[in-house]
């Protein structure tokens, strides 16, 4: 039996953790295990390459993918369905794991449809995919921006300035509201409760009036600005997958507070240094938990599911419910952490 196995989408930490756990457990049951290179770029195109374990054993805390990634989208072309279907029987592949966000499961999902036998496992440091309590990354990327985030602050503190951090998250606020908490910032703003320039303005005039000689504050890149319309943007191009390129948010929220209060305000956007460190020991534990439980479900023969964490506990679901919407950040959350922001 031969499987393929592909990560597609931006790069997370604990992906060649999850390679490494397939490898693995495949070689124990006696299945052969072909690396897809480059998402679905590499099932449009039939390029992979063979995995053995002597060759991905020590890749468990390396950032980045062996087999690398792109953000293509079979989809979008008339024949991208068939042409996987055409290289999944060349490749000689009984089924494919397919590691990625929303974008990379909703094309595994439709080539599920399409009666190939096909398991999702959940990555993304942006933490919203539904139906499941870990997503590959996301625990490092809030510890790498929690880190930046405090040499912010130190840095604020020195020369008595107001920083804004921009922090990667594009219809959830999972990342920014996290390590923002982690670090102790004066404020987070997030998508899922746009504010105005007013308020910030006025929250950083009454910090200052009140003595503080220095704030931080974090926002997610597709924070909303009432009355505004979209998320901010520096560019009007678009992926293939129709997502626009954020950015901007924290140098526009930076000149709005300058220009307002006359106060120095610098933005800093650590973008994407916290994506793509070492891992943490929590996501290479369930990266590799999540990899061994996806090579099982092959081997039973259950198809078109992907591997979730509930209560601790490695689960499926099917890949229907884990597409199509976004997790967001519960504003009962939200709404606790606000009493640091008064």
């Amino acid at each position: 039996m031969r499987i393929g196995v592909l990560t597609g989408g931006g790069d997370a930490p604990g992906l060649n953790a999850a390679i490494r756990a397939i490898v693995k457990k495949c070689e124990k049951y006696g299945f052969e295990v072909l690396g897809i290179r480059r998402g679905w770029a590499g099932m449009l195109e039939g390029d992979a390459i063979p995995l053995k374990y002597e060759d991905v054993k020590d890749i468990i805390g390396f950032g980045g993918t062996l087999i690398k990634t792109s953000r293509t989208n079979p989809l979008k072309q008339p024949d991208g369905i068939k042409r996987i279907s055409e290289n999944f029987k060349k490749l000689g592949l009984h089924a494919l794991i397919a590691i990625g966000g929303d974008d990379t499961l909703s094309v595994a999902k439709a080539i599920s449809d399409a009666g190939l036998n096909v398991i999702g496992i959940p990555k993304t440091i942006d933490y919203d995919v539904p139906e499941t309590e870990h997503t590959i990354g996301f625990d490092t990327a809030v510890n790498e921006a929690m880190h930046q985030i405090e040499n912010i602050k130190a840095t604020a503190d020195a020369h008595e300035r107001v920083f804004i951090v921009e922090i990667m998250g594009r219809h959830a606020g999972w990342i920014a509201l996290y390590s923002g908490l982690a670090a102790g910032a004066d404020l987070i703003l997030i998508p899922e409760e746009p504010f105005s320039i007013s308020d910030v303005v006025n929250f950083v005039k009454k910090k200052i009036e009140s003595g503080q000689k220095s704030l931080v504050i974090v926002v997610a890149e597709g924070a909303l600005i009432k009355d505004y319309k979209g998320p901010i943007t520096k560019d009007v191009k678009v992926d293939q997958f129709g997502h626009v390129y954020l950015g901007g948010i924290g140098e526009f929220l930076a000149k709005e507070i300058e220009k307002a209060l006359g106060i120095e305000t610098r933005h800093v956007v650590p973008a994407h240094t916290i994506r793509g460190g070492a891992p943490t020991a929590l996501d290479r534990v369930i990266s590799t938990r999540y990899g061994l439980a996806a090579v099982d479900l092959v081997k039973e023969g259950r198809f078109g599911l992907m591997v979730t964490l509930k209560a601790g506990k490695i689960t499926t679901v099917p890949l229907s419910d884990a597409t199509g919407r976004t997790k967001q950040v519960d504003l009962e959350l939200y709404n606790e952490a606000k009493v640091f922001f008064e």
